[in-house]
């Protein structure tokens, strides 16, 4: 029995550096995340307040017209759906695949805030484990500075978890609603087209 638990702290204290590895990778990449996301608010911004105002306006005549009104340089998804769309008006069927392939693409911008919002409590929790077996080994031996190092990268751990979780899950609930809003956009411009065929 003793073997069993012994290749079990084994593999457990070997896990370690990979966890605390895997962890400052989180963490660079909610950073990187964080600045991406302020960037992409200042677009959306002020796409939606353009969106919204030649929406609003849209009629199924004019619809050809709207990506005129839309700047080709405007590096937005839901800008660049609608060009496509309005190229493909002629197709419904075109125009309902890209709907689909919209949805992937917003599913596939969500990917990495999900990811953190899911491995981030994971890691820390391995992180926050792992060292605990050590430190106990200190406290009963007297070696309070080894328990002292094991509790802090205990902590550490669990404190760069949570923070990448955290970014990750802000940046996913406000994307979703982004997308969401979206996706609505790009409904009525297909219904708008709709429309126009039947007429």
């Amino acid at each position: 029995m003793n073997y069993i638990s012994d290749i079990l702290y084994w593999i457990s204290t070997g896990l370690l550096v990979p966890v605390i590895v895997l962890l400052i990778i989180l963490f660079g990449r909610s950073v990187l995340l964080l600045g991406n996301f302020f960037g992409q608010y200042l677009a959306i911004r002020k796409t939606d307040a353009l969106l919204r105002k030649e929406l609003d306006a849209l009629t199924p005549e004019a619809v050809s017209e709207l990506g005129g009104h839309l700047s080709k340089k405007n590096n937005s998804l839901v800008v660049a759906y609608i060009h496509r769309i309005i190229e493909m008006k002629d197709s419904p069927a075109h125009v309902q695949r890209l709907l689909a392939d919209f949805e992937i693409a917003a599913d596939k911008d969500l990917a990495i805030s999900k990811t953190l919002t899911k491995m981030g409590p994971m890691l820390g929790l391995m992180g926050t484990l792992i060292p605990m077996g050590p430190a106990l080994v200190g406290l009963s031996t007297g070696d309070i500075a080894s328990m002292a190092y094991n509790m802090q990268v205990a902590f550490a751990t669990t404190v760069v978890g949570l923070f990448s979780s955290a970014i990750g899950f802000i940046t996913q609930q406000v994307k979703q609603r982004w997308y969401l809003q979206d996706m609505t956009n790009l409904e009525f411009l297909s219904e708008l087209l709709n429309q126009n065929q039947k007429e």
